[in-house]
C-alpha cells in the first residue's frame, strides 16, 4: 500500500513594494493651522498642495504664511528660542519655551494623542483666534508698544496656544516655516493669487 504524502502548500502574500503613507484630506471644519499645514506638507503634488490651502482658506491661515514667506514684514521680537517664564511651573522647569514647545509636540507624536480641536481638554486658544495681535511683533504695526510688553504679549499668546499652534508660531517670526513643512512662497502665491506682497 502505498501513501501519497501531501504537500503543504504556502499561502501567498502580496506585498506592496513600497507603502503609501495614508493622507487624510478631509479636516474638521475650522481646523487649526497645523493641521492644515501637516496636510499641505504631506501632499505629493503642487496642484495639491494648493488645492488644500485653498479648501481651508482662512485670514489667520494667511496672516501667519504671510509673515513667514514676505520678506518686507520683518519681526520685532528677539530671534530664536523663547524664554521660558510660566510662573505654575517656574520651580519646575529649566529652559525655554520652545524647547518645551518641541518636548510637548515630540510627547505627542510618540503618543498619538494631538487632542485637537474640540477635543482638546487643555482649553488650548488658537492661531486663528490670536491672530489678530499677531501685527503687534511686526516692524510698523505697533512700535509705541514697549520692548517688555510686547515679548510678554507674545510668550502669554504661545503658553496659551495648542504645543503644534505655538510652534508654527515660533517658526514664523522667525521665517522658518519650511524647515518644518514642505510648503514654498510658491505654493501660496498659486493658492492665494489676490495677496499683495510688500516685498514685490
Amino acid at each position: 500500500m502505498t501513501t501519497t504524502k501531501k504537500t503543504k502548500t504556502k499561502p501567498t502574500v502580496t506585498r506592496n513594494k513600497k507603502a503609501t503613507p495614508f493622507v487624510v484630506d478631509n479636516l474638521p471644519s475650522r481646523p487649526l493651522v497645523f493641521e492644515v499645514l501637516d496636510l499641505v506638507s504631506r501632499s505629493r503634488s503642487k496642484a495639491k498642495k494648493i488645492a488644500t490651502l485653498q479648501k481651508y482658506d482662512d485670514q489667520s491661515l494667511r496672516r501667519i504664511l504671510i509673515w513667514n514667506f514676505d520678506e518686507s514684514i520683518q519681526s520685532i521680537l528677539p530671534e530664536g528660542p523663547v524664554p521660558y517664564v510660566g510662573y505654575d511651573e517656574q520651580n519646575t522647569y529649566n529652559g525655554t519655551l520652545s524647547t518645551k514647545i518641541s518636548h510637548d509636540v515630540r510627547t505627542m507624536h510618540e503618543t498619538g494623542n494631538f487632542s485637537l480641536g474640540v477635543s482638546d481638554q487643555q482649553g488650548h486658544t488658537t492661531i486663528r483666534r490670536e491672530s489678530k495681535n499677531f501685527y503687534n511683533f511686526i516692524r510698523g504695526g505697533n512700535d509705541a508698544m514697549s520692548n517688555i510688553r510686547r515679548e510678554t504679549m507674545f510668550i502669554n499668546i504661545l503658553q496659551g496656544l495648542h504645543p503644534l499652534e505655538a510652534e508654527i508660531v515660533v517658526l514664523a517670526k522667525d521665517k522658518l516655516i519650511s524647515d518644518k513643512y514642505n510648503i514654498t512662497r510658491e505654493i501660496v502665491e498659486g493658492a492665494y493669487s489676490n495677496i499683495v506682497w510688500g516685498d514685490k
